[in-house]
């Protein structure tokens, strides 16, 4: 049966993809036939044909070295760098649950562990005129837990603890957090992490630096963090 885990972060801009990427490449290094998905990505370049490139499955698809195809790592593809629901307004292709669903699945079956990554913050809307999707929304269809990523710099308390609090409110459980940008002996870094810690009760899972190559956690304790897929 395959397992999964959901990557949100306080904001957009937190580093959730790169994080995502060190994820995955740490379980396919460790022989776990991981998988990335993502309901919808905005902000990407086109090729020469016109055609979009994803450009975070790409960033992750190339960090990780994993084989899975790009067009199985995200069915909703913008190139305006908006929220997805005003990307999509603009743009044509608004988000449909089914669609995101039927992906998700396929790569349920295909892989043994997915890590799914999120669009800005928890409260980012996927979708407004059409119907009415949140990003919340996709997390409880899939009844996923989530590693919350921020930003191990000034503000982050502020952030982290709105965020899981929002998230305890509205029944999204939180595994842990990854703290990016980290710099060891920090005291202001180091404090905003321990106040963190103490301020919603959740655990460190990791502490990256920037340009990290490697997510320093055993690939078998990562692996703890993702849940069994509920197939509907």
């Amino acid at each position: 049966m395959s397992k999964a885990v959901f990557i949100t972060g306080t904001g957009t801009d937190m580093g959730k993809t790169y994080l995502s990427g060190l994820i995955v490449k740490k379980l396919a290094q460790a022989g776990k036939n991981p998988a990335y998905y993502k309901a919808a990505m905005s902000g990407n370049d086109r090729r020469a044909d016109g055609s979009l490139i994803p450009g975070d499955a790409l960033f992750v698809k190339e960090m990780s070295g994993i084989s899975q195809s790009l067009d199985d790592m995200c069915p909703y593809v913008y190139e305006n760098a908006w929220s997805p629901h005003l990307a999509s307004r603009v743009e044509g292709n608004p988000v449909d649950l089914d669609v995101v669903r039927r992906g998700f699945l396929k790569a349920a079956n295909d892989y043994e562990y997915i890590t799914m990554e999120g669009s800005g913050g928890i409260l980012c809307p996927l979708c407004f005129d059409e119907r009415k999707i949140q990003l919340e929304d996709v997390i409880k269809e899939f009844e996923l837990s989530s590693i919350l990523v921020a930003d191990a710099g000034l503000g982050t308390i502020n952030s982290v603890v709105l965020t899981a609090e929002y998230m305890k409110a509205h029944s999204l459980p939180i595994k842990g957090i990854i703290f990016n940008h980290y710099h060891p002996g920090n005291i202001m870094e180091e404090d905003n992490i321990a106040m963190c810690q103490y301020m919603t009760g959740l655990s460190v899972i990791a502490k990256v630096q920037d340009n990290a190559e490697n997510l320093e956690i055993d690939a078998d304790a990562l692996a703890e963090f993702y849940d069994e897929v509920k197939i509907k």
